[in-house]
């Protein structure tokens, strides 16, 4: 797991796992969802699923805001 300071401040970080990073980094590429299922052997439901998860665990209301925060620290 990789912990990381968020720009808010000290007392705020964001914890993000390996799984949740390597989904990232296959959406960060432009694959559709179909394709990052198929490459990691998931339905498309479940990728949407810990997508959303992520990113509510992460902060962001979105996809592209997390995979923004994870680009500008390098991680995808």
């Amino acid at each position: 797991m990789t912990v990381l300071q968020s720009e808010a401040g000290p007392r705020v970080r964001r914890e993000i796992g390996h799984n949740d990073l390597q989904l990232l980094r296959l959406l960060a590429t432009g694959l559709p969802v179909e394709s990052v299922a198929r490459r990691l052997d998931l339905s498309e439901r479940t990728v949407r699923r810990r997508t959303r998860a992520a990113c509510d665990r992460l902060g962001f209301a979105t996809t592209v805001e997390a995979i923004v925060w994870a680009a500008r620290r390098g991680l995808v």
